[in-house]
C-alpha cells in the first residue's frame, strides 16, 4: 500500500489569486528535503508525485531525511512571479523554519530563491536543516564556501545534478554494451540541469546530437553540436540565443525533438514529457530521466515493452540534493573534485546494480530501483527505532 503524504498544503495568493502547493511525502528524522517550481499549470497532483520521488531518492542514496516539494502554478516569466515566489515563501515559513529544506526547481533559479529568502529573513533555502546543526553559523559557511565553488566560473549548485545525470548516462550505456564515446544523446532541456548533462556526456566523449530548448530544437547528427558555446549564449531559463548556432546545425520545431536517432534521450525540462501520445517516436535505447517525472506511466510500460529502459528521475537527477546533503554532513569539502568523486563513485555503484538485477532478477530499472530506496528507508527507520546514531549536520 502506497504511503500517504504526511501534509499536503494549498495556498492561494492573496493579491494574485495564483495557487501554490506544499507537500511532504515524507519526515525522517523530522525534516524533509525538495526544492520549489514554478511554472504555469502546475498542480497539487504534480507536487505530490515530486514529492513522493523525493523521498525515494533520499532512500537510494541513504541520506537520512525524507522528501516534499512546493510548486507554484505560474508562468515564470510573469512580471508578477518574484512577488509571487515571496509571498509564497512567506506563508511556508513555518515548513521552512523547522521541517522543509528547498532549493531551485523549473522556473526558479537558486540565486532569486536566494535572494527571497534573504528577504524575508531566512538566512538561507536550507535554514530547517542548519538549525539542527550544533554550529548553525559555521555550517552556513560551510554551504556557503561550497555552493560558492565554481569550475569555469560555473557554480557547483548548476552544475553537480547535471554531471550526475551524465554520469548514469555512461554507466547505463556501458551497462548495456555500449561504448560512451562516439554514443549519441539528446537532451531535452538546457537550463542548469540540462546544460550541464550536455557538458559532461561530452566529456566522456558522448556525441550530443540535439539539445532543446523553449524555442526549438538546436540539432547536428554528424558532429554533435557545440555545446559549450550555447551554453554560453543561454539565459537563466536556458533559452538559448540563436545567434550562436553554426551553419551545419539544423533549426527544427520543439515537436520534433523525439525525431532525432540517439542512443540516451535524457528529458531534462518539464514534468509528463513522454506520453502515451509521443512515446512511440523515441529512437533511443536508453532514457535517462533528468527532469522530475518527465515519463508517464503509461509511456513507460510502452518503452519498456519495447525494450527500451528507463532510469528514473530519483537515481539520474539525485546527485543535486545528494552533494547538498553531503555539504551539510561535512562529507564533501568546497573543492569541486570531492563532491564529483563522491557522486560518480555512488552513482556507477547504484546504476550498475540496477541493470545487474534487471538482467538476473527480472523488473524494469524502476521498480528495482525503488525496492533499493524502500530498503535504504527501512534500515534507516529500524536504526532509528533501536536509538542509534545517524548522520546529522556537522
Amino acid at each position: 500500500m502506497a504511503l500517504e503524504p504526511y501534509l499536503t498544503t494549498t495556498w492561494s495568493d492573496p493579491e494574485t489569486g495564483i495557487r501554490g502547493y506544499c507537500v511532504i511525502h515524507r519526515l525522517v528524522g523530522g525534516i524533509a528535503t525538495g526544492g520549489t517550481r514554478m511554472r504555469a499549470g502546475c498542480t497539487l497532483d504534480e507536487v505530490a508525485d515530486l514529492a513522493r520521488g523525493m523521498a525515494a531518492k533520499c532512500g537510494v542514496f541513504d541520506l537520512p531525511v525524507g522528501g516534499a516539494k512546493g510548486g507554484i502554478d505560474c508562468d515564470p516569466y510573469d512580471p508578477r512571479a518574484r512577488g509571487v515566489l515571496r509571498r509564497f515563501v512567506e506563508a511556508m515559513r513555518p515548513l521552512l523554519d523547522q521541517y522543509w529544506v528547498t532549493a531551485e526547481d523549473l522556473g526558479v533559479p537558486q540565486p532569486l530563491l536566494d535572494a527571497v529568502f534573504d528577504e524575508v529573513g531566512l538566512d538561507s533555502s536550507l535554514h530547517a536543516a542548519l538549525v539542527r546543526s550544533p554550529d548553525p553559523v559555521a555550517a552556513l559557511q560551510r554551504v556557503r564556501s561550497c555552493y560558492a565553488a565554481t569550475v569555469d566560473g560555473v557554480a557547483m549548485p548548476d552544475l553537480i545534478g547535471g554531471f550526475g545525470v551524465a554520469e548514469a548516462a555512461v554507466q547505463g550505456l556501458r551497462d548495456l554494451g555500449i561504448v560512451p564515446a562516439g554514443a549519441r544523446a539528446v537532451v531535452q532541456g538546457f537550463g542548469s540541469m540540462g546544460g550541464s548533462t550536455a557538458r559532461y556526456l561530452t566529456q566522456h566523449g558522448v556525441r550530443v546530437v540535439g539539445v532543446v530548448d523553449r524555442l526549438g530544437v538546436i540539432a547536428n547528427a554528424d558532429e554533435g553540436v557545440d555545446v559549450e558555446a550555447l551554453l554560453k549564449a543561454r539565459d537563466e531559463y536556458g533559452d538559448i540565443d540563436r545567434a550562436a548556432v553554426r551553419p551545419s546545425d539544423r533549426q527544427l520545431p520543439r515537436s520534433s525533438w523525439l525525431e532525432l536517432d540517439t542512443d540516451v534521450l535524457v528529458p531534462a525540462a518539464v514534468s509528463y514529457a513522454l506520453t502515451e501520445d509521443n512515446v512511440d517516436d523515441v529512437r533511443a535505447a536508453l532514457v535517462v530521466e533528468a527532469a522530475n517525472v518527465p515519463t508517464t506511466p503509461a509511456a513507460e510500460a510502452a518503452l519498456v515493452a519495447r525494450g527500451i529502459p528507463v532510469l528514473p528521475d530519483f537515481v539520474a537527477n539525485a546527485g543535486a540534493a545528494a552533494w547538498a546533503w553531503w555539504v551539510l554532513f561535512g562529507e564533501v569539502d568546497a573543492d569541486p573534485d570531492s563532491g564529483f568523486t563522491k557522486l560518480r563513485e555512488h552513482m556507477a555503484t547504484i546504476v550498475t546494480k540496477i541493470f545487474q538485477r534487471r538482467t538476473t532478477a527480472g523488473g524494469t530499472p524502476r521498480e528495482i530501483a525503488m525496492a533499493l530506496s524502500d530498503a535504504g528507508h527501512a534500515a534507516l527507520q529500524e536504526a532509528l527505532s533501536t536509538g542509534a546514531t545517524i548522520r546529522r549536520v556537522a
